[in-house]
């Protein structure tokens, strides 16, 4: 791992070594708890090119940063998907890159997609029950989705991750599933509390769920904290001897949850997003255009971040500018 440390440090003495850079706000698929209505937009997007998403990563790795997720929306539906990946990953300083994805199209590109340069993966999968599976994101793609985890580990991506949106009353039951897929194969799979945006108040008090419920069953039965691993995130994670996978809980209305904060965000239209529930967005596009904006990129970048706030206050209700979780990545 890169022993050089990021110069991406805020006020609080926080580093960000770890950029999520969303390529698209684009999802096909139907989550009750972030699309509902599915994708609209009033005009065509104008998502961040080839040549800038190049320089952006160029100047981000030039600060220190050495890992980076792309994100959406789905960032599979962009046909230069694969480009983006080859692109991003002979960029020098990037050691570590992923990717978050729906899975639908994991199964026919797990191939491709590695050999392009990509080597870990997060797949969002909020559900092992199909008829469940299908109630949270309007698709009953379940299978198809699972096949795809399985070719990724059949091909040997490096770390394959599994998310799940915690929901009261609908797979907050699930734990047991998952530890039993996890017994044989070598996945983490990461349970999330929802998180309330600008759009889904009423949705959050009827579904939020805390994940003290699940680290307790997961203590009971046996499983251990680990040591939190630099570069790793948010999640806490758990493993237990019998079990090759583990375990993680991300908690973000957890006491001091932001103090590891790691990651900084980008837009798929270019703007630097200080926290995922900031108040603003400070525009870096203009200085996306040519080679030789780089320095006064990395400039601007360093200058904002003197300006991140200490915490989210998610508890105090203030969901800062993200309408849905599709909008800036999650």
């Amino acid at each position: 791992m890169n022993a050089e440390p990021t110069t991406l440090v805020d006020s609080y003495e926080r580093a960000f070594p770890y950029l999520r850079l969303s390529i698209t706000d684009v999802c096909n698929f139907r989550c009750e708890y972030c699309l509902p209505n599915g994708y609209s937009c009033d005009s065509k997007p104008k998502f961040l090119t080839l040549d800038e998403i190049r320089r952006l990563v160029t100047a981000f790795a030039g600060l220190g940063v050495w890992k980076i997720r792309l994100t959406g929306g789905e960032p599979s539906v962009r046909k230069d998907f694969p480009e983006i990946i080859n692109l991003v990953s002979q960029i020098p300083g990037i050691e570590n890159m992923a990717f978050t994805t729906n899975g639908y199209r994991l199964l026919a590109n797990a191939q491709k997609w590695y050999d392009e340069g990509m080597r870990n993966l997060n797949v969002s999968i909020d559900s092992l029950n199909r008829e469940m599976f299908h109630k949270i994101t309007d698709h009953d793609r379940l299978d198809d989705v699972l096949a795809g985890v399985e070719k990724a580990l059949t091909i040997g991506y490096e770390a394959v991750k599994i998310n799940v949106v915690l929901l009261r009353g609908l797979n907050d039951d699930a734990l047991d599933s998952f530890l039993d897929y996890v017994k044989q194969r070598p996945v983490t799979v990461r349970f999330i509390e929802l998180m309330q945006t600008g759009d889904n108040l009423e949705y959050f008090k009827k579904r939020h769920l805390s994940a003290d419920i699940l680290r307790e069953q997961l203590l009971q039965k046996g499983w251990v904290e680990n040591i939190h691993v630099n570069g790793a995130g948010p999640a806490v994670n758990f493993t237990h001897p019998d079990y090759q996978g583990s375990i993680g809980l991300i908690a973000p209305y957890s006491k001091d949850f932001c103090l590891g904060c790691n990651r900084l965000r980008i837009t798929s239209t270019g703007d630097l997003r200080l926290c995922l529930f900031g108040e603003i967005g400070i525009p870096l596009r203009d200085l996306l255009q040519r080679d030789d904006q780089i320095q006064e990129l990395q400039t601007r970048v360093l200058k904002q971040l003197n300006y991140k706030k200490s915490s989210h206050f998610l508890d105090q209700g203030l969901t800062g500018l993200l309408p849905n979780l599709s909008s800036t990545g999650g």
